[in-house]
Parts: C-alpha cells; structure tokens; sequence
C-alpha cells in the first residue's frame, strides 16, 4: 500500500511540510496519492540508522545477506498488480517494459545473493610469513576486500526499478555490506515506495539490523545535497543527466572527507557503419536502427544517437530508408511532460546549428506527452567544428555524420567525449582495414558492439556498463553485473594477525571453502604450517 511517506529504516515517517504528487504522462494528469519530501531531520535519523547498522551489517555472513536479497527479490514479486499498475500509472510505460524491468530487477538480487553465499568475491590474498628470510624477514600478509559504510543511491528517472530504489546500485551495495539510503525518484516515487516496502519486509524476516534501507522522497536536490555532504555518508550511486552528475560529483568532492560517485551520465553511443556494411545490408540495418532508435521513445542510456559513416550512395540509400522507417513507427509516450519539453528544447537547439539538415521528422498528429522522432544529417566538417552537435538529445533522436573519408571520421571519433558504448557495422574483413576506427572507438567507450544495437545491457560477469567521463564518472568500474560491487568496497590488510581472530575469509583452514590467491597461486586450499603451504 501507498502511503506517501518516507521508510526511516523500519519506520514510515512523515514529519516534512513539502508534498507533491507523481504524474500520469499517458493520461495527462496528477496521480492520487501524496509524498511527503524528508525533512533535515528525517535525513539525520536515516544516516544515523544506516550508520548503527552499518556496525552489525558489514559483520553479517554472506549466506545472511543472500537470504536477504533473496527476500527481496520475493517481496517485490509478491507486491504483484499493485508495482506493475503504479509503475504505468507513473511512467507512461507499457505494461510489457513494466515486466520486463521487474524481472531484470530480481535477476539482479538473485545474481549477487549467488555471489555473495559462494564468497570467493572479496578476493582474499594471501601471504605467508618467512621469518628467516634475508636480509629481512618476511611477514604474513592477508587481503580482503571490505564495504565502505552507508551508500546514497539516487533513482533514475528511465528505470524506475532497475536503476532505481532496488535495482543494481542497491543490490550490489548491500550485498558488499554497505547499508542503503535511497533519494527515490519523484516521477515514480510510488513505485519506489512499494519497492521499499519490499526491503523493509525483507529485512525484518532475515533479521537484518533496523536501518540497513531507508527511502527518501524528494522533489528538489535539497535532500540529495544533504545526504551527499553528510560525513558518515561514504559513497554515492547515480544514473541520470551529466550536469546532475556533476553536480553530486563536485559535491563529494568539496567535503572535508571527499567520497566516490559513481555516475552513469550522459551517452550518445557512436555507431560507425562501413562501406562494405551500407552497401551489403544498409537497407536491413537501417529498419533494426528505426526501431532501436525509438524504442523506449529514446529513453535508454544506451539508445544510438550518432550514426558515423562516409560519404557514398549506399550511405544516402541508407539515410533515405532510415528516414522512410522512422517516420512509419508509431510514437510513443515519454516519461514525464519535462522530459518531453527538454527533448523538444534540445532538439530545437540542434537544429538550429548551421549544417544540421532535418533527414526525417514524424509529421502526424501527436498524443499529448509522446515524442516526434527525428533523423538529423550533417557533413563531417560541420559536426567537427561544432561540440553542440556532440551534446546529448535525450530522446528518439539520432544524428548521421557524413564523413568525407576514413581520416575524418578517425578524427571525429577520438574528438568525442566518452560514451557508454560503441558500434561497428560492418563486413569482417573491414574490421582489418578500418583498424584505426577501432582503436579510436576504444579509446572513447566502454563496450564495443560489432553488427548490432547498442540498446539492451545484458546483465552477466562480462558487461561492462560504463565508459571514459562522462559515460561515467570512472571507467574501471561498471554499473551493471556482479563487478559493480567493487564499487562499494576497499581492499584492506592484515599483517601478522593471530589466525582465530582473522575474517573467516583470510584464516589458515579456509572455513568459507573460497578461491584465494595463496602465495601466488589461486586455490581452495587451507593452510597447514606442518607441510608445505600448498
């Protein structure tokens, strides 16, 4: 049930004056129900109880905290029509994408309660002491990674539940051990409050300690800004617009204790089709790219903005069908009406920047709140000489560069700022011949795409979901699958620790049963001193 109110660890709290109400974009009204923004003294008491539990928490056993985010992942399949019905009344979005999304999201809890349950994820490192070694003896060194303490998670406007209140910031979060603070989104703020619900529930069947989860309203950045600048927070998830990324990112910065942000921001995801590719398959590839480019209405970090290719009548025959394709889809609805007024605000800017030519725009008549997609065109030149054509349209909108040849386009590339992904179209043996495009690819992105869509993030061991600044605001580190959670974690050592007393990670009979680097060398082997160490 939806009551407006804010989740302070266990308790629902509504001391704040501020209130405001989520938006229906399809039926272009208010939703009913109230949300109650937190007050300065509701954000002191969710750090204050993230930071008690963060002292128990990080403690817990890793089958603990799989029991837990098994839980969750139940709870939120429990809350059943009522997510679902909230979630499209929220967002505009079909019920299919709603689906979708809530399976992506228990996926998500379910892979990292594996992880954490097998435990070999601390990365345990091993040294064994030599005390007659020479000139010095040698001492017995032990590794670990452990969490960083309470975690802000911002929700993202796109994802409303798997970027979002329990998605993948969260679930790597708790399952490192950090406690959660979530500033919940106020398009959807109902949904999040439902997916709250289910942690809290979740939380108090597993036993977890009160304060492990809290869930903010806010329909500012006052609550936002408090929360990162507040010194027992120490760390901080985001996915959103690069100038709210930044902004966060400054603001970590300036603390007396600077804190990471990890980002997910802006991308306009490059795709470079090859001349072999346009004239082989540009009519396929330009009716898969109609679709990927309005998918969602655009609303993906991942959705192709940029179409980079050079100059020749199969690359104007693939213009020509792109634009015949595009304008044949159906719109769809976005997120909220300020999400549709700063596409339309966007795109109207670009468009106004000389050498931009409108390829295709959808003429019909439009429902309130959906979006008219656009194919844009420009000479290699233009866009070169102009960084507003690099900025990001968020929405079904995408930019073909015509590039005079493979230098230019070698130029344009390494000229990008950094992107979440990158895309090659082309035939395998162009692969060999345009190797310089390649490399100027890898240099700007953080995944590389041969033959396909940039749209749809696989979540597995393998992806990485991030990308030069400001893709991210740190690209060793991904956003999504079971790595994201060395975001939330430091190494640390001990050095000449009694064996009893050591994490049951690190000590001599290896108890969890885990992989660990032992003396150099990766094993599930325990140590005995009466034998050889392996």
């Amino acid at each position: 049930m939806i009551t407006g109110k804010n989740y302070i660890g266990n308790q629902l709290s509504s001391n704040g004056d501020l209130t405001y109400r989520t938006f229906n974009p399809k039926l272009n009204i208010e939703n009913e129900h109230i949300f109650y923004e937190a007050s300065s003294e509701e954000i002191e008491t969710a750090v204050q109880s993230a930071t008690a539990a963060f002292e128990i928490y990080r403690t817990i056993s890793g089958q603990k905290k799989a029991d837990f985010l098994n839980t969750i992942a139940e709870e939120i399949l429990a809350l059943d029509t009522e997510l679902i019905e909230t979630y499209t009344s929220e967002t505009g979005l079909p019920e299919g994408r709603a689906l979708g999304e809530r399976g992506r999201t228990v996926g998500q809890l379910r892979t990292f309660a594996n992880l954490v349950a097998e435990g070999s994820w601390v990365e345990a490192a091993i040294d064994t002491a030599d005390p007659g070694r020479t000139p010095m003896p040698k001492p017995d060194l032990r590794k670990m990674l452990i969490p960083l303490g309470p975690v802000v998670v911002f929700g993202a406007s796109n994802f409303p539940l798997a970027y979002s209140t329990a998605g993948g910031d969260t679930a790597a979060a708790l399952a490192a051990g950090c406690p959660v603070i979530v500033k919940s989104h106020p398009m959807h703020a109902g949904t999040g409050e439902l997916i709250a619900s289910a942690i809290i529930a979740a939380a108090k069947k597993t036993g977890m300690p009160d304060g492990v989860f809290s869930n903010l309203n806010s329909s500012g950045i006052e609550v936002g800004t408090q929360l990162v600048q507040h010194p027992s927070v120490k760390a901080v998830g985001f996915t959103g617009s690069i100038r709210g990324g930044r902004a966060l990112l400054d603001l970590a910065a300036k603390r007396p204790e600077p804190i990471p942000v990890f980002a997910e921001m802006g991308s306009i995801n490059p795709v470079v089709i090859l001349p072999k590719a346009a004239q082989t398959k540009g009519e396929d590839l330009a009716k898969t790219y109609a679709q990927s480019i309005t998918l969602g209405a655009g609303q993906f970090c991942t959705n192709p903005g940029l179409i980079l290719g050079i100059k020749s009548e199969a690359l104007d025959d693939f213009i020509q069908t792109l634009s015949n394709e595009i304008i044949a889809i159906e719109p769809s609805c976005m997120l909220h009406p300020n999400i549709v007024g700063n596409y339309e605000k966007n795109k109207t800017n670009a468009l106004q920047q000389k050498g931009l030519i409108k390829a295709a725009e959808y003429a019909n008549e439009l429902t309130t709140n959906h979006a008219r997609q656009t194919v844009t065109t420009v000479e290699g030149k233009a866009f070169l000489e102009n960084p507003i054509l690099h900025q990001e349209v968020f929405g079904p909108f995408s930019m073909i560069v015509q590039c005079k040849d493979a230098d230019e386009l070698v130029s344009i590339v390494y000229g990008l700022d950094g992107q979440l992904t990158g895309t090659v179209l082309a035939d395998n043996e162009e692969l060999t011949t345009y190797k310089d495009v390649l490399d100027a690819l890898q240099n700007r992105v953080g995944r590389i795409i041969f033959n396909g869509v940039p749209t749809g993030v696989e979540v597995c061991p393998a992806m990485l979901h991030g990308g030069p600044y400001p893709a991210s605001t740190d690209s060793r580190f991904t956003a999504v699958g079971i790595h994201s959670i060395k975001r939330w974690v430091r190494p640390f050592s001990y050095q000449n620790w009694p064996n009893d007393v050591l994490p049951d990670e690190l000590k001599n009979e290896n108890p969890l049963d885990i992989s660990r680097l032992l003396n150099g060398k990766q094993t599930h082997n325990s140590i005995s001193y009466g034998a050889n160490v392996l």
